[in-house]
């Protein structure tokens, strides 16, 4: 695992299901990194959201349950970085999380539902769904820091 050292924070993001707002990519804008935990889309020229946020900064991704076109499988299921220090853990679904794995953070999208909570020392943060609205869920997306000051975590909602 290469080391990776940031100055700014990181972006976070899951659940585009083929739809890139413009808001997402405003309010990540000057983010270091950005990480797509899933489910960026099921076509073809879905690809194309994750090389546009490319354009914004680098991106590491994982592959969701819907991601079933030919371009997706070169997205692992599982990724882990570390970033100033801090083990983050890339996931989709939490359910396929093994809690054996070392790690600082666990980074899981899938249920449209943003969380930001600390469990048995690790923080399982869900930037919730930046694309498609699902039922009566909000727009969202993450910001993540990690630095000496620690590592935290906002959700940020899209103004639609």
């Amino acid at each position: 695992m290469q080391p990776i050292t940031l100055e700014r924070p990181i972006g976070v993001v899951s659940d585009t299901h083929g739809l890139l707002r413009p808001e997402a990519l405003t309010m990540l804008a000057g983010c270091g990194l950005i990480l797509h935990l899933g489910d960026v889309g099921s076509r073809d020229e879905d690809a194309a959201i994750l090389e546009r946020l490319g354009e914004l900064a680098p991106v590491k991704a994982v592959r969701g349950n819907i991601d079933t076109a030919a371009w997706a499988e070169a997205l692992p299921i599982t990724r882990d970085i570390l970033v100033n220090g801090w083990r983050l853990h890339l996931i989709h679904r939490l359910d396929d999380f093994d809690p054996a794995t070392p790690c600082d953070a666990v980074l899981h999208g899938h249920s449209h539902k943003p969380r930001h909570a600390w469990q048995k020392g690790r923080l399982l943060f869900n930037p919730g769904a930046a694309g498609k609205r699902r039922f009566r869920l909000p727009i969202t997306l993450g910001r993540l820091w990690a630095d000496a000051r620690g590592l935290r975590g906002a959700i940020l909602h899209l103004p639609l």
